[in-house]
């Protein structure tokens, strides 16, 4: 009966984790609750992967990422990108991912992705060659480092820390890595000569003629005694601006702009358009944009104000609300402009438009407020910040106590959690990061899942569910062979990972594949590290936090996503399916 109850909480917890209805986290100590209410596990076991040294390894890596980026140390890497590695594309990409590639090897991916876009775009808009054609590669290149060593993604760690519980030794910092350089390699192979003729480019001829500024979507207001007013909405003064008129509003009704519709006073007027003209907009005389007209009403002076380009994050604090929910404008102190997304669909006022990670806003304020909400990672701004010597200095400091970290963790001098709590602790004591950002920088979401999943992963052991599962899917696929078996796990995590995150899927395949294994006399190791390398070889969709950041800024279709990463999935599978069985002999 428990095997079942167990079963049931994760055919829940899948469903769950794919529609996202409910954060993680919430359902992640749901399933522990039940779990000990139904008597599966004690209280103390239940919980005791929250105290796993796998939790605080990684908040550890969280810090020490976030210091690296606010220091600016990451920023030096990817401005040396730009300045040194030649004109032809196909080059630059592969120089760009072996970059990308080995920096995620230590780091965190969705930190790295973040780091790169500024300089990458600043790269792009330099050779005239589209962001489409660079962002895709860069966030995949982040994706296969991290296959190279155990802190190269929180997928590692979860699994390094789950097999420990489940009875077989942690996984070691570079244990891995012979396979990870292989797949790294075969993906900057896969995408330099293959994935770069799928590789979509968006506003080529936009590009080519020197224009490559993306289109936003504004609201602008026809003030009193405007030319426009009584101008043809499709034969107007915005047409020589370059905008085009989407939709009206008037008397708080949405109208379709039309053939023989005219402008009156007030309306406000939803307009697609380049950077410059919005910008232009605000010195013509009967119009200006809504979010102006507004602070001036409210005695706001924002003359001086800086005017910059974000993308909202997957961990943003914004993202599911509209602006108006948020109180962006009094909460940040920063105002929506404009906004530009894949897909340019707007169903709402902007107002009250639902936002969504991935989304560029075209932002106006303080520059101290730009730096305090990307400090925060609510947001990522599309420009090479400047750095002071002093703070550099310090990064560059810390970059170097983290890399003995790697090397004394790695030769067991010292455990790996003491080495790196110590580098995070010294980006703390040095101001290299301030405690509040220390804190808000780790993904404490993850790390519940994470030390769940671990607690789930028991029970499902304890109950015999593992063993139930195994013995259905073994039943199936042990005709076969070990291999068959073993490439059933693999093919199934990365199936999951399309509606899961890595770490989720991981952690629900690891103990039903290490009990088939153990059911047929395989290696355990072998099938633990073909999931673990399997979580991260999936780039199949754009919901990878990665892929979700360069979304807006490359003005990506979900298609394009199946298209190139298809093949690379493809690839990378295959790549694992030949090569673990050789590191690791399945029998």
């Amino acid at each position: 009966m428990e095997a079942w109850i167990v079963i049931g909480l994760l055919v829940v917890a899948v469903i769950a984790f794919a529609t996202e209805k409910i954060s993680v986290d919430l359902v992640t100590l749901s399933l522990l609750c039940v779990l000990v209410m139904c008597g599966i596990l004690k209280a103390d076991r239940a919980f005791a992967g929250f105290g796993d040294r796998v939790i605080i390894l990684l908040a550890a890596i969280f810090v020490i990422g976030a210091a690296l980026r606010e220091t600016g140390v990451l920023d030096l890497m990817g401005g040396f990108l730009a300045q040194t590695f030649g004109t032809q594309p196909r080059r630059l990409m592969a120089v760009m991912m072996a970059v990308v590639g080995g920096v995620s090897a230590f780091m965190n991916n969705t930190t790295v992705t973040a780091v790169f876009i500024g300089p990458v775009m600043g790269l792009t808009r330099k050779l005239r060659i589209p962001p489409s054609r660079l962002l895709m590669p860069l966030a995949f290149a982040s994706l296969m480092g991290g296959t190279c060593t155990l802190i190269g993604t929180s997928t590692n760690v979860a699994v390094s820390g789950a097999i420990t519980k489940l009875g077989l030794q942690p996984l070691r910092m570079f244990e891995f890595t012979g396979i990870g350089l292989v797949l790294m390699v075969t993906g900057i192979l896969y995408m330099v000569f293959f994935g770069t003729r799928l590789v979509p480019e968006r506003d080529k001829a936009a590009v080519m003629s020197g224009d490559a500024m993306r289109d936003y979507l504004a609201e602008v207001m026809v003030l009193p005694n405007s030319p426009l007013i009584g101008q043809a909405a499709f034969d107007s003064d915005f047409s020589a601006l370059e905008f085009q008129v989407i939709k009206i509003r008037r008397d708080e009704q949405a109208i379709d702009a039309g053939p023989n519709l005219r402008f009156e006073e007030g309306d406000v007027v939803l307009v697609a358009g380049k950077v410059e003209n919005l910008i232009r907009v605000k010195k013509i005389e009967g119009l200006d944009i809504l979010e102006d007209v507004t602070l001036r009403s409210s005695g706001i002076d924002m003359r001086d104000a800086q005017v910059a380009e974000v993308v909202l994050t997957p961990r943003s604090g914004f993202v599911g609300r509209s602006l108006r929910e948020n109180n962006f404008r009094q909460r940040t102190g920063l105002s929506v402009l404009a906004l530009t997304r894949s897909d340019r669909a707007l169903m709402h006022h902007m107002a009250d438009e639902k936002l969504r990670a991935g989304d560029v806003l075209l932002l106006q304020g303080p520059s101290d407020r730009f730096r305090a909400y990307e400090e925060g990672n609510d947001m990522l701004v599309i420009t090479q910040h400047q750095f002071s010597a002093e703070t550099r200095r310090r990064g560059l400091m810390l970059l170097a106590a983290f890399v003995m970290a790697v090397i004394c963790s790695s030769f067991e001098w010292v455990p790996d959690t003491v080495a790196f709590v110590l580098v995070a602790i010294l980006a703390v004591v040095t101001g290299c990061i301030k405690l509040e950002n220390a804190y808000t920088n780790i993904d404490w979401r993850l790390l519940i899942l994470i030390g769940g999943m671990m607690a789930f992963g028991e029970a499902m052991k304890v109950s015999g569910a593992a063993q139930m599962t195994a013995d259905f899917i073994t039943g199936w696929l042990q005709p076969l062979g070990p291999f068959a078996v073993f490439a059933g796990f693999c093919l199934l995590t990365i199936l999951l990972t399309q509606p899961m995150s890595n770490a989720a899927a991981a952690l629900v395949v690891l103990p039903v594949a290490l009990q088939a294994a153990a059911s047929m006399g395989a290696n355990q190791r072998a099938f633990a590290i073909g999931v673990m390398l399997s979580a991260s070889a999936s780039m199949l969709t754009p919901f990878e936090p990665s892929c979700i950041l360069v979304y807006g800024p490359g003005k990506y279709r979900f298609s394009d996503f199946i298209k190139v990463g298809g093949g690379l999935t493809l690839v990378m599978l295959i790549v694992i399916l030949a090569m673990v069985p050789v590191f690791w002999p399945l029998k």
